[in-house]
């Protein structure tokens, strides 16, 4: 994907690819799509990657596509702006002794 192109686009035709090899016999899961798609996005949502592998989204294609739309016209509306979203650990952490 090139930077400044429109994302919706962009994630479609991917979809298409991956139709078209799920076709032929080759089908990728859900989470390697998706991995594809992210990973060929531009410098621009490098942020918006970092985001969704930090929270661990497990999401389909489509919910992604709908995302990253989202993401994009943020991103025009905010400028340079880079906004950082945690959310509380799930899994058991290191007690501090007092």
């Amino acid at each position: 994907m090139s930077e400044g192109s429109l994302v919706g686009a962009y994630v479609i035709k991917m979809m298409g690819y991956i139709q078209a090899l799920e076709n032929l016999g080759f089908p990728l899961n859900d989470e390697l799509a998706i991995d594809v798609v992210l990973q060929s996005s531009p410098d621009s949502f490098n942020q918006f990657v970092l985001n969704f592998n930090m929270n661990e989204i497990n999401k389909t294609l489509p919910l992604l596509l709908g995302m990253l739309r989202t993401g994009e016209s943020n991103m025009k509306k905010g400028g340079s702006k880079s906004i950082l979203m945690l959310r509380e650990a799930k899994g058991k952490g290191k007690k501090v002794a007092k």
